[in-house]
């Protein structure tokens, strides 16, 4: 797999000031600004966290992905006089115009980004991110961070359950492009569906920027736009072996196909001569990656009959064809028969390639469809999936939220009448704790200055979601999740390219109980608090309903 150059890094960079620019926000954000700026209250430190609070699709985990763009958008943060103009012609006329000149000279200087690294297996109530620095700087990031982590993480998280429901044998294609929620969403998923365990990608671009292996061949407009043999230019081959002299290769072809219809009892009538020209013409184009689409008409009476035709040619000649796509009916039926005539092939003219010949299987995949070709007897080696992978069918968001959790040092706590939109105050520590085994079991959230737990060392702790009630847990490792990614202006920690964290998602899956991976009806992973986060808590709660009188007070 290539990596990306310094000139696509570059170009990663630039397409993040084009497509993330700090005018890609909500509108309150910049009046919250005001309003804290008016106030004096802009420069007080302040912290945000960044989290999701059910985990998707039904599933036990998600993965953590985006930090990536977030820690270049961070880089380039700033506004321009073109930016600050058109501010100053939506907010409201009475806005103090210093506050334009504030603006002009914000960037993320004095912003510290602590995290969890990108690919991580991470779950609901858990803190991704925190974000640091004086308070209406991180305020005016929320809107623009959220967007690059929810799409990334939701869409790499699906990738992840079809690696999963496909096994690890199967190669999996993505070629969503074209169903994709326009052409930042397309690019988007064709990076963190690779990330999240897809081998391949139909996106060129994706290919150039992030080093994604791309593949693809022919649609069947290709192949209907042929109908005669007449249409085939040239008409001849060059073979392997040097013999400058061009070989017929239709007529190559035709004595292959008679001696196929042969064998295999068919029809030549049946055969659609258009598909037969459109074959040929693309394996003379490409005689080394011949892997045309069957089913344009029928798969057994034409399709595969001409594919092995042209695909014998192309062995005689000492190149080795690549093998077939299916795209509609029954593919495991299909996939079966087409193997089927492929061994009788390889036997009957001894032509050992035919044994390694690919099948790649596409109609309209879902996870669903991908689990039950587990089930079934098949002959797929290559799924391409598009639709429900890239636009996250079963469901369109990851959630995520930008809580703020601390200023001026004081925790803050929002206190909803839904308890389960209320956040968890203070600035935090988060702890992956392991089993004997290996397994991650429990992540426990802690207040950031409190001591870090120790392997072998007994703790109490408050799980999520539990009424209140204290276990007491024995971690054989602990590791610390997140990491300072960004201060002061600078990406602190190594960007990844696409390859490492991809590498590092399967690492963290892999480490993951096949409990909590199970696509249907997975175990509930714990996340708790610790005692000490777990009691301000309480007290936060307590003190909440003595400020609501203070309207009484004196």
């Amino acid at each position: 797999m290539a990596a990306p150059s310094s000139n696509t890094c570059g170009a990663m960079e630039r397409s993040i000031r084009e497509r993330v620019p700090p005018l890609l926000t909500d509108m309150y954000q910049f009046t919250m600004a005001y309003a804290y700026w008016r106030a004096g209250r802009h420069q007080e430190p302040a912290v945000f966290e960044l989290f999701f609070r059910h985990n998707p699709f039904g599933g036990g985990f998600s993965l953590f992905a985006g930090l990536h763009d977030c820690q270049l958008f961070l880089r380039s943060f700033s506004f321009t006089d073109e930016d600050v103009e058109f501010l100053r012609s939506v907010l409201p006329p009475a806005t103090d115009p210093a506050f334009f000149q504030f603006l002009r000279g914000l960037d993320c200087s004095g912003v510290t980004l602590r995290s969890v690294p990108e690919g991580t297996v991470v779950f609901a109530r858990v803190p991704l991110m925190e974000v640091a620095g004086p308070l209406a700087v991180v305020q005016l990031l929320e809107t623009s961070l959220l967007c690059l982590v929810n799409y990334a993480s939701l869409v790499c998280s699906n990738a992840a359950r079809f690696r999963l429901a496909a096994g690890p044998r199967r190669k999996l294609l993505e070629m969503g492009l074209r169903r994709a929620q326009g052409p930042d969403g397309g690019l988007t998923a064709s990076r963190y569906t690779h990330i999240g365990g897809f081998d391949l990608t139909s996106n060129v671009q994706a290919g150039f920027l992030f080093g994604i292996p791309v593949a693809g061949t022919m649609a069947h407009s290709y192949v209907t736009s042929f109908t005669s043999l007449e249409e085939v230019w040239p008409q001849t081959l060059v073979a392997v072996s040097g013999d400058p002299d061009p070989v017929d290769f239709i007529s190559l072809t035709k004595g292959w196909l008679s001696r196929v219809c042969e064998l295999l009892g068919a029809e030549p009538a049946k055969i659609r001569e258009g598909e037969l020209a459109a074959f040929l013409s693309y394996a003379i184009a490409y005689p080394q990656n011949f892997l045309p689409v069957i089913d344009s008409y029928s798969v057994g009476c034409s399709g595969l009959l001409n594919f092995c035709a042209v695909a014998l040619a192309l062995c005689e000649l000492g190149f080795r064809p690549v093998g077939v796509r299916l795209d509609s009916g029954d593919l495991c039926r299909q996939s079966v028969d087409v193997r089927h005539v492929f061994r009788l092939c390889s036997d009957h003219f001894s032509i050992p390639a035919f044994d390694s010949l690919i099948i790649v299987g596409t109609n309209n995949i879902s996870e669903q469809s991908m689990a039950e070709l587990n089930k079934k007897e098949n002959e797929i080696d290559v799924v391409g999936v598009g639709t429900h992978l890239v636009t996250c069918t079963r469901q369109p968001s990851l959630g995520c939220v930008y809580k703020l959790v601390e200023v001026r040092g004081r925790p803050r706590m929002k206190i909803s009448e839904d308890p389960e939109k209320s956040t968890v105050p203070g600035r935090k520590a988060v702890y992956r704790l392991v089993d004997t085994e290996g397994h991650p079991f429990l992540d426990l959230v802690s207040l950031a200055l409190e001591p870090r737990p120790e392997a072998g060392v007994p703790l109490t702790c408050f799980p999520l979601g539990c009424d209140n009630s204290a276990v007491s847990i024995t971690p054989a490792q602990v590791t610390c999740l997140c990491q300072e990614m960004f201060t002061k202006g600078q990406v602190t920690h190594p960007l990844c390219s696409a390859a490492e964290t991809r590498a590092k998602v399967q690492g963290s899956l892999q480490t993951l109980h096949p409990r909590h991976k199970r696509l249907q009806e997975p175990e509930s992973y714990t996340v708790a608090l610790s005692e000490k986060l777990h009691n301000l808590v309480r007290e936060i709660r307590r003190g909440s309903s003595n400020d609501s009188n203070f309207l009484l007070a004196n």
